[in-house]
């Protein structure tokens, strides 16, 4: 669902648990007459389990889209292996081949992106506007934090993760 030049995605998490509610109401109302009588409040409380986490996304993602232009002016192209303790808070764009992909069915993915000087965790706390997949050649905007707040290894908080052509050259011309 797009509102205004947001692309909204649902989690299927999200579906499947409206989907549960959906035929545990339905089930409850036939077999007893009581149930019925509180379908005034159920029948609202169902819609909510869609709306909030969709405003939640929509909200995140146009966060994400405002602070896009900020974060290509900031971030500093740096190879993988450069990242460390040191860097904590700075803007940096990495460019490299996605090893992997976690969490994606919860709209909060993880990448393990990897270039030729190492590997690291770019973790996005909404779900990217391209599919992004394992071996895309992609580039990463985003603040290097640690791993859990305060204590753990450097990871990308990633602001922006867009596909790269596979022939292009560092700054994507073929």
């Amino acid at each position: 669902m797009k509102i205004g030049n947001v692309d909204v995605k649902i989690s299927i998490l999200v579906i499947v648990v409206f989907v549960f509610f959906a035929l545990l109401i339905v089930v409850a109302s036939f077999s007893s007459p009581a149930v019925r009588s509180q379908l005034y409040w159920m029948l609202p409380a169902l819609i909510l389990l869609l709306v909030m986490p969709m405003a939640l996304n929509y909200m995140t993602r146009k966060e994400y889209a405002d602070l896009e232009p900020v974060y290509e002016r900031e971030a500093r192209p740096v190879r993988i292996r450069m990242i460390n303790e040191s860097m904590i808070g700075k803007i940096v764009k990495i460019e490299g081949v996605v090893e992997s992909v976690r969490f994606q069915f919860l709209n909060r993915p993880q990448f393990m992106v990897a270039d030729r000087t190492g590997e690291i965790p770019v973790k996005m706390f909404t779900s990217p506007p391209e599919d992004i997949r394992k071996d895309d050649l992609v580039e990463v905007l985003g603040s290097v934090i640690r791993r859990y707040m305060v204590v753990g290894d450097p990871v990308v908080n990633c602001v922006s993760i867009r596909k790269r052509d596979k022939n292009a050259g560092p700054e994507g011309k073929s």
